[in-house]
């Protein structure tokens, strides 16, 4: 079975890369021949080489071994990966030698022997493979670096929640393309993350990619990679993102924010699972799940000609919705304590807890930032909390528009007076005078009642 290597030789004699192309093709998938040296960069360009077989000598009754040299050099500099074997003449054995220090990983003198001949360019195939794995290893943890997996559960008891708990122990063994729809804050990332999570990816990586903020410049160079050399900033040789998350999922995040040209590559590579490098003609097979996401309206978006008809349906074998915040209030409860648990433990006041208008009134706001609004809103109030139970006070300029959104449904007396109580002594920072005075109380009745509702 041929190995899947790229093999180039260089030398000036036909014979020679005929004798040699015949040797190798039976072991190798691609086996190119030139006879001028001055066409190696321009292969270069094009395409990757895992081993470059080169003469050291070009010009009639040249010994020097000076423009092998010269190539070798301009060979590593252009791919590093590429695995480069001297051809020489045995006179010539000490500019070989020292020509391995500069790069060449072996050297072979004419005429040679087909089994070392073989041999050498086998184990500078197997060479080339390893190196090119590890930087795209090196690649991947560049790219991940700020893309670690953090495990945020799926909290909540509403219909709605349980719902899609539902929709993702279905979808999530498959390896159906799912869209997630949902206001801004409303945990579309978690879901992505807990549909990979129970997948059979769980293993490989889950990279977050938010393609709204991609420049039409950025984007391909982002997503798709790039080769050394095919832009101005372009350093070295970098993956994209499709390569990065091989074997896993690629979430990509506000994907109703691509312009229509975007729109038709990203449908391209989804289409046929390839991807190409920027100054590259080489696609590059991908394996790897794709979940998108968005705050917009994709099918109106269709209707208006602002999205694809066909990647809208490309993206979509399974669509889940995630419902507002205040549309789950029973789940508000759940998903305080879950960031309270997390933000005493950080900012070291684990006694924390929440007084009950607290949890009343975090119910009752209409959270026009969702999840993501009452988990900053818990962090300021254990940040800015002096006692030992978060007040309303704690939530600071929040508490006015809670305030003012709060009514109660609830008229049984000793809550509507104990909710009533706690107010006044929040809204006066603790002073008892100036709260009895508000509630129409003396001290004495309010320290009563105080001591009666455990407040």
């Amino acid at each position: 079975m041929k190995a899947a290597g790229n093999i180039l030789l260089v030398d000036d004699d036909e014979f020679v890369l005929l004798s040699v192309k015949l040797l190798l093709e039976p072991y190798f998938t691609s086996v190119k021949t030139i006879s001028n040296p001055e066409r190696i960069q321009a292969l270069l360009d094009r395409e990757q080489f895992d081993v470059v077989v080169l003469d050291m000598n070009f010009r009639q009754g040249d010994t020097t071994g000076n423009q092998g040299r010269f190539w070798l050099k301009k060979i590593k500099s252009i791919a590093p990966e590429t695995q480069v074997i001297l051809l020489t003449a045995y006179g010539d054995i000490h500019v070989a030698v020292e020509s391995m220090k500069e790069g060449a990983l072996d050297f072979i003198v004419k005429p040679w022997q087909n089994e070392k001949l073989l041999a050498t360019v086998k184990t500078a195939h197997l060479l080339s493979q390893e190196k090119k794995k590890v930087k795209q290893l090196k690649s991947q943890q560049r790219s991940l670096a700020s893309a670690l997996d953090r495990h945020e559960p799926v909290i909540g008891i509403s219909e709605s929640i349980l719902a899609i708990r539902k929709a993702i122990e279905k979808v999530a063994p498959t390896e159906a393309d799912v869209l997630i729809l949902g206001q801004n804050g409303t945990g579309k990332e978690i879901i992505a993350r807990e549909i990979h999570r129970n997948s059979a990816r769980a293993n490989g990586i889950f990279m977050t990619v938010d393609v709204g903020s991609l420049s039409e410049s950025l984007f391909e160079s982002e997503m798709f990679g790039h080769r050394k050399g095919a832009f101005t900033d372009a350093k070295e040789d970098r993956a994209g993102r499709f390569e990065a998350a091989a074997g896993g999922t690629l979430f990509l995040d506000e994907i109703g924010n691509l312009s229509l040209s975007l729109q038709a590559k990203l449908l391209t590579v989804l289409q046929h699972k390839k991807v190409t490098r920027l100054g590259t003609h080489e696609s590059i097979d991908l394996d790897v799940r794709i979940i998108c996401a968005t705050n917009g309206n994709l099918q109106a978006m269709v209707k208006e000609g602002k999205f694809r008809e066909d990647l809208y349906y490309r993206i979509n074998t399974v669509e889940l919705t995630l419902p507002p915040l205040q549309d789950r209030a029973e789940d508000i409860p759940l998903l305080a304590e879950h960031f309270l648990s997390r933000f005493s433990h950080k900012y070291q006041k684990p006694y924390l807890k929440f007084t009950d208008d607290v949890i009343y009134t975090l119910q009752k706001y209409r959270w026009p930032g969702n999840i993501r609004e009452l988990q900053h809103a818990v962090e300021r109030a254990v940040i800015m909390c002096e006692g030992q139970q978060i007040e309303s006070a704690d939530f600071g300029t929040l508490q006015k528009q809670m305030s003012s959104e709060v009514t109660f449904e609830d008229f049984n007396l000793e809550k509507l007076e104990a909710w009533a109580i706690r107010k006044a002594i929040a809204k006066h920072h603790g002073n008892i005078s100036h709260a009895a005075d508000e509630l129409g109380l003396s001290r004495g009745a309010l320290y009563r009642r105080i001591q009666t509702y455990g407040i």
